[in-house]
């Protein structure tokens, strides 16, 4: 008879390596086909805390993957979202621009297929009123994006991402919590960029908060990025690593676990 502990073990083992894997999940936007990746929780919770996660500009990375894996060890369901979908993915960054660029453009197409996202995640068994938006640069974007359009979500925690709105959009209140991780040297967020964000955030009435990192440029939290300040983007690994620990002391607050 095999030896009972090493089996009960063993199944414990094979279990959580099971719920520690990313899955596809293919999912639509009227006649448009998605693909996302949902990671569940390494850990059982009722309160069933729920991440959505909106990546960079080229779409989803192995820098997004890493991130959902650590997440998911933490106690939070992630789904990474596929903004473009099917036949939209770009090939280099001059096609990404595009991409982003029609997305931050026409931001109510961004709010609408975030908010597809969303959904998506509550249907994998997030709580619908228990989940937080994370999104790094293009992203970053994204979830002040949700926010702004009145998102059922918790809080949003950007990570290197442009912070501006069109002058001309009236600015609403906003009751969702915020998080801005920023690069102290980053070169594609204006001094007035910033300065405008701010100012929005007074005028939203929001609970928000910023917070800089020295020596840090774009896509500082992206070990591909290289490790050149002077091109603009580069990894920095004590920021990536401050940043992830300030996203914990948010999350912990925000939601329930």
């Amino acid at each position: 008879m095999k030896n009972p502990i090493l089996f009960i073990f063993a199944a414990i083992l094979f279990s959580t390596t099971m719920n520690a894997q990313l899955k596809p999940i293919k999912y639509t936007e009227g006649s448009q086909t998605l693909n996302g990746l949902f990671i569940k929780s390494a850990k059982k919770s009722a309160n069933n805390p729920g991440i959505l996660l909106l990546p960079a500009w080229l779409g989803i990375d192995n820098a997004s993957k890493g991130i959902a894996e650590d997440l998911a060890k933490l106690g939070y369901n992630v789904f990474i979202a596929d903004i473009y979908g099917e036949g939209n993915y770009p090939k280099n960054t001059g096609e990404a621009g595009k991409q982003a660029g029609y997305y931050k453009t026409n931001f109510e197409a961004y709010q609408k297929r975030i908010d597809i996202a969303l959904h998506e995640l509550v249907k994998l068994g997030a709580n619908k009123d228990n989940i937080v938006a994370i999104g790094y640069c293009f992203g970053g974007t994204g979830v002040l994006e949700a926010a702004r359009g009145h998102l059922n979500l918790k809080g949003v925690a950007s990570f290197h991402g442009g912070l501006g709105k069109d002058a001309a959009r009236k600015t609403e209140p906003i009751t969702t919590k915020v998080l801005i991780c920023h690069g102290a040297d980053d070169p594609f967020v204006p001094k007035e960029e910033i300065a405008s964000f701010q100012q929005e955030m007074r005028d939203a009435k929001a609970d928000w908060q910023m917070i800089y990192y020295a020596n840090s440029v774009h896509s500082f939290t992206n070990p591909e990025a290289g490790n050149d300040n002077s091109k603009g983007a580069a990894y920095n690994a004590v920021a990536a690593k401050r940043s992830f620990e300030h996203l914990q002391l948010f999350l912990n607050e925000v939601l329930k676990k």
